[in-house]
């Protein structure tokens, strides 16, 4: 398994290609087949690669098969984005769709995401021709709590893994994830996930806010999330409580929109039954998370399980912002206990809140483990690095 700096090879599963699928002049245009529905971690990942592609000689469009939030949302609007709606999870009508979109438009690769949007892509590429490489955001056996759900999307991503030309994997814990569900290791790319730098003035800010945070003032503990059961809003709650009982005076600030209008109603129930209403304030969906986490003492992400790479995670440490999360999928590959963050087990809220309270008490400089979120950002995490690796991937499958 290559990693996203060490690319020595040519895999063999790549070598042959349609001729008709080679890119003229130098430049790869790439359709990206997504479902579109929300605008999360693995939606800002095709917005910000539509962002960053074209410094490095590709062009990008985008297929949705749903209607949502990533046309309203995404940040690049020079991207094209071309609805292929399907009606329903069997809706196979839009490989038709995809196949003259591909055909109008001149592409080269079609780049997919999800389970969904890689059955849909995989077809067409067999009809095409065209190579396909397909993104692992997530374990989908673990994915969502509907086990059901998640074996059935298993089944249907094992099916594109076979006409895949390359996948690319977002951490090392999903190239191994991939080898266990029988994938040729030449066949997987690992590319971490990576987001923007800040601006150096409001790093400085930032950096001097943190500082503050185990100074005794209210604390603002900072969660973003499509909130669904396995973020483990429910674990945070009670995290609260027991804050609370210890004697800190913090607040949380949860961005992001609910999955569905029942969990929302779950967790807002739950919110008055442990009696912490007045410590949570719910932003909602925004597209501006940057100028949420300017207004957090600390990021905290509790997942359960089903974590490849949190954007949101390298986007706290882009602000400088310490991290609290748990020990799940990459994770542990992103934050280093006790240098960028505190990581504890999933699904302990008593575990959650001594992680926070290691920082609040002062028992780690909250001020240090920002400045290393900052350093290990640039090093590791940047959005171009992530471009430059995915074009490198395209190169390959077309060469």
């Amino acid at each position: 398994m290559t990693t996203a700096t060490a690319i020595t090879h040519r895999p063999a599963a790549v070598r042959e290609s349609n001729s008709a699928s080679r890119p003229i002049g130098g430049e790869i245009r790439v359709l990206h087949v997504i479902n579109g529905e929300h605008y999360a971690g693995a939606e800002r990942v095709q917005d910000l690669l539509a962002a960053e592609l074209p410094g490095y000689r590709v062009s990008v469009g985008f297929a949705c098969l749903k209607k949502g939030k990533f046309v309203e949302a995404r940040r690049c609007g020079d991207a094209p984005v071309h609805q292929i709606e399907m009606k329903g999870r069997f809706d196979l009508r839009a490989v038709w769709r995809l196949v003259r979109l591909i055909r109008q438009g001149g592409y080269h690769v079609l780049h997919s995401h999800g389970p969904r949007s890689a059955l849909i892509a995989a077809l067409a590429s067999k009809w095409t021709g065209i190579p396909l490489v397909h993104h692992v955001h997530s374990p989908t056996t673990r994915d969502t709590t509907n086990h059901l759900r998640c074996r059935l999307n298993a089944i249907v991503e094992r099916l594109a893994f076979r006409q895949s030309k390359a996948l690319v994997a977002v951490s090392e814990s999903l190239g191994r994830y991939l080898v266990d569900r029988g994938v040729a290791t030449e066949k997987i790319q690992v590319v971490p996930n990576g987001v923007p730098h800040r601006q150096e003035a409001d790093l400085a800010e930032q950096v001097e806010r943190t500082a503050q945070a185990s100074s005794g003032r209210p604390c603002t503990l900072g969660v973003v999330a499509l909130f669904r059961p396995r973020k483990g809003l429910e674990v945070l709650l009670q995290t609260l409580v027991e804050l609370r009982r210890r004697g800190f005076e913090v607040r949380l600030r949860a961005v992001g929109g609910f999955e569905t209008p029942e969990y929302e109603s779950e967790i807002k129930t739950l919110c008055s039954r442990l009696g912490v209403e007045s410590m949570v304030e719910w932003v909602g969906f925004t597209r501006d998370v940057e100028s949420e986490m300017r207004r957090f003492d600390l990021f905290v992400l509790p997942s359960l399980f089903g974590e490849g790479m949190p954007m949101v995670v390298l986007e706290a440490m882009a602000q400088g912002l310490p991290v609290v999360a748990t020990e799940v999928e990459g994770v542990p590959e992103v934050v280093r206990d006790g240098r960028e963050g505190v990581v504890v087990a999933p699904g302990n809220a008593t575990a959650l809140a001594d992680g926070v309270a290691r920082i609040l008490s002062g028992s780690i400089d909250a001020a240090e483990l920002g400045r290393n979120a900052l350093k290990r950002h640039d090093e590791k995490f940047s959005a171009k690095a992530m471009a430059q690796a995915v074009a490198g991937v395209y190169r390959r499958v077309v060469a």
